[in-house]
Parts: C-alpha cells; sequence; structure tokens
C-alpha cells in the first residue's frame, strides 16, 4: 500500500464516490498523527466498503498535538496519537468537558535514517544522536567529523518532524532527555514524505521518522543500527527486534482516542469496533508492528465498559516494550 500524506487526497480517497457528500450520511471525524494516520486510513476505506459507503470517516493529518488540540475542542470523534496524552491535553478536555477513552492500536519503530550513501554513520550511539540533536548544538555541531573523528570531512543535514509531531516530542524525550528539547536548525515537516526526499537527495543527510515510511522507502534510504547504551549491541529496527524489546529506546505505542460522547453515535461506535476486529490484519498490511490479538480484545472490553481515561497519567513511558505495554493495559 502507497502511504500518501496529503489531508484533500485522503479525504477525497475515503469519501469514495460522490454520493457521499450528502449531508444525510453520518460522518466519523478523525485527525491527528501522520504516523498513525496510515493505519487509521487502511481501517476507514475498509470499514466504508464493509458498510456500503453508507457511512463517511474523513482522515485529517494535524499532527498529535494539532490533533489533540481539536478533540479537546469537540471537533473530531477520534484523534491518532504517536504518543500518549499530556498532562496538559488532558487538562483542555476536561475544562471542555471532554471524556474519552485511550486505546493502543500499533506499535512504532521510530527510524533514524541516513542516504544510503553514508557509508560512515551505519551504527550510532544514542549518546551520538543526543550531540547531533541536543539544543547546545545549534549552529555548531554542523559536521560529521565533529560527531565522531573517524566520521569524514563532511555537512550534516537533518530533518525531523514538527513541534505538533508526536513523533518530534517523543524522539527529543528518548534522545535528549527532554521532551521539544532540541536545535531549531533543522528541515521540518508534518509530511514524512518530505523528509524522506530531503535524506534521500542528500549524502549528509540525517533524518527520523516512522518505521512504515521507511519500508516504503528501503530503495532511497539507510536505517541507522542503534546503540542503547555503551556496551550494549546495535540493533537495526524491524518487527523482530520490537516484539522482542531489543529496539531501544525508540520502540513506542500508538494510540487512537475516542471522544465519549461520540462512542454514543452508532456510526462512531460501529467504526471503533471494526478497527479493534480488524486491527492486527490492516496493521500488517501497511507494514506497522502489530500489538498481540488480546490487546485488541481489551480494547474491545475497554470499550463495552465505556473504561474512560489514560493508563500513562499524562507522560511517554520511553522504552515501553509490547509485554510492559500488555500488563498496564490488563491492570
Amino acid at each position: 500500500m502507497k502511504i500518501t500524506k496529503c489531508v484533500a487526497v485522503a479525504s477525497l480517497a475515503l469519501a469514495g464516490v460522490s454520493g457521499l457528500a450528502r449531508a444525510d450520511v453520518p460522518l466519523v471525524k478523525v485527525d491527528g498523527s501522520s504516523t498513525v494516520y496510515p493505519i487509521t486510513e487502511a481501517v476507514a476505506e475498509d470499514f466504508q466498503k464493509s458498510k456500503k459507503n453508507s457511512v463517511r470517516v474523513t482522515v485529517g493529518i494535524s499532527g498529535t498535538g494539532g490533533g489533540f488540540k481539536k478533540f479537546c475542542r469537540g471537533e473530531t470523534d477520534v484523534s491518532n496519537a504517536s504518543r500518549p496524552i499530556t498532562k496538559k491535553e488532558m487538562e483542555d478536555c476536561k475544562a471542555a468537558g471532554i471524556e474519552y477513552l485511550e486505546m493502543p492500536v500499533a506499535y512504532d519503530a521510530l527510524t533514524v535514517v541516513i542516504n544510503p550513501k553514508n557509508t560512515w554513520a551505519k551504527t550510532l550511539t544514542v549518546a551520538e544522536l543526543k550531540a547531533i540533536w541536543e539544543p547546545a548544538a545549534q549552529g555548531k555541531i554542523t559536521n560529521w567529523k565533529q560527531v565522531n573523528p573517524a566520521f569524514p570531512d563532511r555537512p550534516i543535514k537533518l530533518y525531523g518532524p514538527g513541534a505538533d509531531s508526536g513523533s518530534f516530542e517523543y524522539f527529543t524525550e528518548a534522545i535528549n532527555g527532554k521532551s521539544k528539547s532540541t536545535r531549531g536548525d533543522f528541515t521540518a515537516s508534518e509530511d514524512d514524505n518530505v523528509l524522506v526526499q530531503g535524506v534521500s537527495r542528500d549524502v549528509g543527510g540525517l533524518g527520523y521518522f516512522g518505521y512504515a515510511y521507511y519500508t516504503e522507502n528501503k530503495d532511497k534510504l539507510s536505517a541507522v543500527a542503534l546503540v542503547a547504551a555503551s556496551g550494549k549491541p546495535a540493533v537495526v529496527p524491524s518487527v523482530d527486534t520490537v516484539v522482542n524489546g531489543s529496539y531501544q529506546p525508540l520502540a513506542r505505542p500508538i494510540f487512537i482516542y475516542i471522544n465519549a460522547k461520540s462512542a454514543a453515535k452508532p456510526e462512531v461506535k460501529e467504526f471503533v469496533e471494526y478497527y479493534m476486529k480488524n486491527g492486527e490484519k490492516l496493521t500488517k498490511e501497511v507494514k506497522y508492528i502489530s500489538l498481540p490479538a488480546k490487546a485488541y480484545a481489551y480494547n474491545l472490553e475497554h470499550f463495552a465498559k465505556m473504561a474512560k481515561g489514560t493508563k500513562f497519567g499524562g507522560e511517554n513511558k520511553v522504552g515501553l516494550t509490547i509485554e510492559e505495554l500488555m500488563k498496564l493495559e490488563a491492570k
């Protein structure tokens, strides 16, 4: 499945036949993370087909933070999120009277990528990544040789998600130790395809984004093997290394959040149930890492009970493995 990243295209693709434009057709509004978008888009397409286009689903791409802003204003039914809801967003939703349900839908491996012609940085330590991306590096660390004396004298050009992105928030916390703490002199975009193009055209380029966008563009990019700490092995992102917990610290769960009031609407209820019943299969189809079958069963149980709130307390849990997530969800 080709991953596209344009809201207009997504809305048109998901709208299907022209008859769906009628005001009397029930509408499910989704917005948020670009990382979660391919999964939700695939679910929405299949769901609409199963309903013979009697329900319309629109999926926007405002980034996790941008999506929560809309969600906490009551403008959307479902919010895609590549990290848990924050304390500030919890407060915003509470102030607006918005209650919600949280459902992990897959795992992602934030993937650090380089140009295929880059032969020197196939392995990087977390410490080296921090030296490149931390705020103190701005305007100072501009050459690969400054990162490691063994690297060539070649300029670094950086590419990464924008500030509204959950991927940006997770990466900066996992690598720099504080969410949103980063140098600012890099090419930022909420459209991961822009980042793919940038790194693929620049031999000195370095970027990061969700695993699915890497697998979709393997012919244009190389994935960096990460060394989490001194004495640890270099680990490349893959389904196996995420499942066994060895790809650290950039493996993470990704989510959807459902407006509790919207969940009472038949079209939203049916969409969420369809998502959980078909999520494992469709997650694999779009090259993401699915959760164990029991995770989707947990979600359906929580949905039936209308179990509101979050299990994460408004914080990222960096380095959380799938096994640890399952224990958290079972509580």
